[in-house]
């Protein structure tokens, strides 16, 4: 057993990968390779959820963070969240998740062409690894409205340059 095997695995780069909910086997195998943050995007009351996660990763010496975004209604403050816990999280691996890595997918794509430089294709890409043949509306104007965001700040970077 290896993360790999987490639902909709996607290594990022050596530092980095996302999924869907991972079992406490995949936790385990987690922490055997060397990932040091846990960070889950999905509510505690999803079908998949393990009925104390928390609790599991601490347990394996992990750092945990929760960050319940509603499927629903996904908002700039969960979005700022995640920015925060990405940019305080401890040295080394990270394994980000929810319940089938859409939330992730979409919220790291944003985190990445803000902070990492990545293009609109690239980021399209990747959530596309995952989102393909699927059409959620809500989520979908989530994204742009957080795009256009993005690229108003890189507009004002460039105006004060």
């Amino acid at each position: 057993m290896n993360t790999a095997t987490i639902y909709n695995y996607r290594k990022v780069d050596d530092q980095l990968s996302t999924g869907g909910q991972p079992t406490e086997e995949q936790l385990q195998a987690a922490a055997r390779e060397g990932i040091r943050t846990i960070i889950n995007l999905a509510p505690s009351d999803t079908r998949s959820a393990l009925p104390d996660e928390a609790g599991a990763v601490q347990a394996l010496g992990m750092i945990y963070n929760h960050i319940p975004v509603d499927w629903e209604y996904p908002t700039e403050q969960d979005f700022a969240s995640f920015e925060q816990v990405m940019q305080t999280r401890a040295a080394g691996k990270t394994l980000i998740h929810c319940a089938a890595n859409f939330r992730v997918t979409a919220f790291f794509s944003l985190y990445a062409r803000k902070h990492l430089g990545w293009s609109d294709a690239e980021a399209a890409s990747f959530r596309a690894s995952v989102w393909e043949g699927s059409r959620y509306p809500i989520w979908e104007a989530f994204i742009a409205r957080m795009n256009a965001r993005i690229d108003e700040g890189d507009a004002d970077q460039h105006v004060g340059a």
